[in-house]
């Protein structure tokens, strides 16, 4: 009971809140010194894809519909747990939470393969019920106060509803960061890449080569270029390699690039040629958003200069004045 009373008080929430706040600004700032190197994973997650896609083809050549990976002493980095697997098949939550998109939405944010669905789907269930049972034991056992019961009950409800977007939320925050990291390395790939073609390079060989070069700037990208690679090697149609390049990105400029590679290779157009284009409508679109990120500077200015900067100036300048009229042997003294 003691315990429960403790939770119960105001000062002790307070204090564990602003605890909570202090790790995560110390989080924060300390994060950004650790250097995080993923590639060794990102590595492996592609040499199972390549492993995932050979089987596949080697299937199909064989003449079998199914992919036979079992038996190959492949584990794929996305494999679930076996209880979510479980939850997921008998409530048959693919049916319920998974549409055309979710599998293409996973791709953009780097989760790919049927454990990372398997593990997407089963939050989108377990969150909102966590959320709601949180929260019913802390306003209905720890803090009760003087509401009655059914608005302690509708404000559980409320959160666990709101709960149920944590999951799409986390994904889309994920999504935007791996957009944003391609997107700036897209136009030194595009450069890249065309250096590689007049030198004689093939289509595969530019994107190996790019996809080591372009690792320490964008690791994200060079996981993609690498699967491209992969793509282009075990696919029977080029184009759906970069198809599938463009989708699982979901950036405007790499499905143009993509689409101006497919006719290049459909249509035996220069592929330099176009590649020079594209890469000059990169440079040009990136010096635009330099260009419009500086003009939407002076705005973004305005509201931190009113509030910081000129009471500070204010006050410099004001001071020595008002010292001297209000100080001894003043005016006003």
């Amino acid at each position: 009971m003691i315990i429960f009373d403790l939770l119960g008080q105001r000062e002790f929430m307070i204090a564990v809140l602003a605890a909570i706040s202090m790790a995560a600004v110390v989080f924060t700032f300390g994060s950004g010194l650790i250097v995080k190197t993923e590639m060794k994973d990102r590595i492996k997650r592609v040499a199972l894809e390549r492993d995932k896609m050979r089987a596949e083809e080697m299937a199909r050549l064989r003449g079998r519909g199914d992919t036979v990976v079992e038996g190959r002493g492949i584990r794929r980095t996305g494999e679930t747990k076996s209880y979510m697997k479980k939850v997921v098949e008998r409530l048959d939550l693919k049916k319920a939470f998974q549409d055309d998109a979710t599998v293409d939405k996973l791709a953009m944010a780097g989760y790919r393969g049927q454990g990372h669905l398997t593990t997407f789907l089963f939050m989108r269930l377990s969150t909102p019920i966590a959320v709601f049972l949180v929260t019913a034991v802390y306003l209905l056992g720890l803090s009760p106060g003087d509401r009655p019961l059914y608005l302690n009950l509708s404000y559980a409800v409320g959160a666990g509803l709101l709960g149920s977007f944590l999951p799409s939320i986390l994904l889309k925050n994920s999504t935007t960061k791996r957009q944003f990291s391609i997107q700036r390395a897209w136009p030194d790939c595009l450069d890249l890449m065309l250096l590689c073609v007049e030198a004689g390079m093939s289509m595969e060989h530019a994107f190996k080569r790019v996809s080591r070069e372009i690792g320490q700037q964008s690791p994200e990208l060079a996981e993609e270029l690498a699967l491209t690679t992969a793509e282009l090697a075990f696919l029977e149609d080029r184009g759906r390699a970069y198809d599938n390049l463009g989708r699982r990105t979901g950036l405007d400029g790499v499905r143009s690039v993509m689409t101006a590679l497919i006719q290049a290779d459909k249509y035996g157009t220069s592929v330099g040629q176009a590649l020079r284009v594209m890469a000059e409508e990169g440079r040009e679109t990136r010096m635009m958003d330099a260009e419009k990120k500086a003009a939407s500077l002076p705005p973004k200015l305005t509201v931190p200069l009113i509030l910081f900067f000129l009471p500070v100036l204010f006050i410099v300048i004001i001071s020595p004045a008002m010292i001297k009229v209000f100080g001894p042997g003043g005016v006003a003294g």
